[in-house]
């Protein structure tokens, strides 16, 4: 099991490695750690390591052709659904899918560069 100083690592295959790194932490808070794009690059917030495997690097070489994309998304909390929304749209970015809203909050889909889906989630009485 992991302890509490170790991340939790999430691998998405990506066409761009350098337009993933500059999505993930000019919109979305992350941080870039290692950068060898644009083959690999490791970007993080609190807890999560995202593992930006471009073409050339071996977990995207391991993926089996013709495999497509789940309905799978890393999913990132917010405090104001709506501020981040207008933040968003804001630097031009669109979104996957309209507000959702269920009886745990609200939430909404993005997608970066290569079409990896993200859920920015506003829990109920936040």
């Amino acid at each position: 099991m992991t302890t509490s100083d170790q991340f939790a690592s999430v691998r998405y295959v990506v066409d761009d490695v350098s337009a993933a790194v500059d999505f993930y932490t000019t919109h979305l808070g992350f941080t870039a750690r290692v950068n060898v794009a644009p083959a690999f690059a490791d970007v993080v917030r609190g807890p999560l390591r995202l593992l930006l495997s471009g073409p050339a690097s071996s977990g995207a070489r391991a993926t089996p052709a013709g495999t497509t994309a789940g309905r799978n998304r890393i999913h990132l909390v917010v405090k104001d659904l709506d501020a981040e929304i207008d933040r968003l749209r804001g630097a031009g970015l669109s979104f996957e899918s309209e507000v959702v809203s269920g009886p745990g909050g609200r939430q909404i889909l993005l997608a970066d560069p290569a079409g990896n889906l993200v859920e920015l989630f506003e829990a109920t009485g936040a």
